[in-house]
């Protein structure tokens, strides 16, 4: 929507082969963000069109004093090609910027400032001997553990989940999760025993379980996050956790979001806890009447007043411009 105003190209000292430049859009990028400003970090040049780069990005406004303010980064390196641009269609409410009295726009003049961090293999610095790289085997400490807990051999206990059985070694559980070392280190039935029944995780989802264990990765995390999500916190595996946090969080929408909130509260994911309630306020009246709502306000009252308490805040929050004095004739 409307025109978009682009900054002089940049590039880090350390690789000027790349070129960045901003892109603002003053009147947003389309109808929904028709009242914010929409920003973009683009990539301009690179040392050939077919190039890919990772980057992470922040953007900031710099007020009268000089101090970041409003401050927005990606949460994980994106990937750039010659003409691609990353950033967000949300970035600031214009009513906001413009209001003297938040002091975003000292002399009417708008200062952003961004960093990029660029994620390289390799990284020629000028000044300096180039080194003919060594060739060094690529590591292959996930895919041997893969191996490992796709053959059974020196396996010395299998989970049972349903029909499924996975032989694993107790060694590496333990090693990974708290929750199996204390299975197995206490005198219980299954430290005795060389199975164990799990009765309230579906194999498939241990499966993902044991693959993130012993490799670190994940598959279908996009299909299984919600599943994943209360498995994850069972057994104490944060990084997996907050991996489906992140992936649920894309997927938010006025249907979905009351679901989402309420198993984001059932097993502590704070950050999606939070990004759901964002949402609910920022799109409160189309969440309204769903029906997932509705249910929400029955068997969860606790999370609407929650949100409400969070919209509360933010309005509390907001710098509202004084008062002009009338003029007396």
């Amino acid at each position: 929507m409307g025109e978009a105003l682009k900054s002089s190209s940049f590039s880090a000292n350390i690789n000027d082969k790349l070129k960045w430049c901003l892109r603002l859009n003053p009147k947003g990028l389309d109808e929904e963000s028709k009242d914010y400003l929409s920003l973009y970090l683009l990539l301009v040049t690179a040392p050939n069109s077919k190039c890919e780069t990772r980057a992470k990005f922040k953007f900031s406004i710099l007020n009268a004093k000089g101090d970041e303010t409003k401050a927005m980064e990606s949460q994980r390196a994106y990937r750039f090609v010659q003409g691609k641009d990353w950033g967000f269609k949300k970035f600031i409410r214009r009513d906001f910027l413009i209001d003297e009295a938040n002091g975003l726009l000292p002399d009417d003049k708008l200062t952003l400032f961004c960093e990029v961090s660029v994620v390289a293999d390799s990284i020629n610095i000028s000044g300096q001997t180039q080194i003919n790289p060594f060739k060094i085997p690529e590591c292959r400490l996930s895919d041997d553990f893969q191996t490992l807990l796709d053959n059974p051999v020196y396996s010395d206990v299998t989970l049972v989940c349903g029909h499924k059985e996975f032989p694993v070694h107790k060694a590496i559980l333990s090693a990974r999760s708290k929750v199996f070392q204390a299975m197995f280190e206490h005198k219980m039935l299954e430290n005795e025993r060389s199975r164990v029944e799990i009765e309230d995780i579906d194999g498939d989802i241990m499966l993902e379980i044991l693959r993130f264990i012993y490799t670190g990765k994940i598959q279908n995390i996009d299909k299984l996050a919600d599943a994943l999500l209360p498995a994850a916190d069972k057994y104490c595996l944060e990084r997996l956790k907050v991996q489906c946090e992140e992936t649920l969080c894309t997927t938010i929408d006025k249907d979905n979001v009351a679901d989402i909130l309420i198993l984001a509260d059932l097993h502590s994911a704070t950050q999606l806890r939070q990004q759901s309630i964002d949402f609910i306020n920022t799109h409160l009246q189309d969440v309204l009447e769903t029906v997932g709502f509705q249910t929400m306000i029955r068997t969860h009252p606790h999370l609407l007043a929650d949100a409400y308490r969070a919209m509360a805040s933010l309005q509390n929050n907001i710098i509202c411009p004084p008062r002009k004095k009338q003029r007396t004739v």
